[in-house]
């Protein structure tokens, strides 16, 4: 209670914030987050999304703070202002992928197949809104197929949004097949009601001067965030790299296991 107060001495915060979660949410808040304004932002978004002190616990391991609206994106020239804020704030990047047990060296194909095995963790990572419309969603174009990896509908922004998973860098002609995808969606599943559809190119890993490039004249909003298959380091910039990795220390524990001598020697 007295850290309690000393971290929280206006009143008006405790009031409009802090007092709004659980007693447990707020300790942890205080025991793991020392800056203020992201203390303020993890109570805010507990009380939008309704998080779980799990929930609020795993966003907090996985720095969201620092990802939330990081993406590149050319929202700002392709949709109205209030949309393309709230669009910006939805994507994040990193997006953190530990939840699947895939090595780096995989193909696309298997990512996808693993991200709808784990929906359920898939839709906590993009965050509240995403609904689950299909994967190899089907699209008739001037009779011939195409098949975009995954199709969500978001509820806020009231869009189509086109996820195409790449394994490797981000790579200009990334940018222009998106755009047909969400110029077809846009022509054959959306309707009035629907506000223009968002496309997300989630690559391994990205060039910024390569994504500016691409997405200048794109005429088609896209965003170009990246993600990670295992959770940020929160250690202190002097000890990584200094600690041993799994591997090595399981080599020493194999090691150090007594030999065991076969039967009837």
């Amino acid at each position: 209670m007295k850290s309690f107060a000393q971290t929280y001495p206006n009143e008006e915060i405790v009031k409009q914030l802090a007092s709004q979660i659980p007693w447990g949410h707020n300790i942890r808040i205080i025991q793991t987050i020392k800056d203020q304004d992201e203390r303020l932002w993890y109570i805010q978004k507990t009380i939008e999304n309704g998080w779980s002190r799990n929930v609020l616990v795993h966003q907090i391991e996985s720095d969201l703070y620092n990802r939330q609206g990081r993406a590149m994106t050319n929202f700002e020239k392709t949709l109205p202002a209030p949309q393309s804020e709230l669009a910006r704030q939805v994507l994040k990047d990193p997006y953190i992928f530990d939840f699947l047990t895939l090595e780096d060296k995989v193909v696309e194909r298997q990512l996808e197949r693993a991200l709808v095995e784990h929906i359920r963790d898939f839709l906590l990572e993009l965050g509240v809104g995403f609904a689950f419309v299909g994967s190899q969603y089907h699209l008739e174009v001037g009779d011939d197929d195409f098949y975009i990896d995954l199709l969500f509908y978001h509820l806020k922004l009231r869009s189509y949004v086109v996820i195409d998973l790449k394994v490797g860098d981000f790579k200009p002609e990334y940018a222009g097949k998106m755009n047909f995808y969400l110029s077809a969606v846009d022509d054959i599943l959306r309707n009035e009601l629907d506000n223009p559809s968002i496309g997300i190119v989630l690559c391994k890993d990205r060039k910024k001067l390569t994504v500016e490039y691409a997405l200048r004249d794109i005429g088609k909003p896209i965003g170009v965030p990246t993600y990670e298959l295992e959770m940020i380091s929160k250690l202190p910039p002097d000890l990584e790299g200094k600690l041993p990795t799994v591997e090595q220390l399981e080599a020493e524990l194999a090691a150090s296991e007594p030999e065991h001598e076969e039967a009837g020697d």
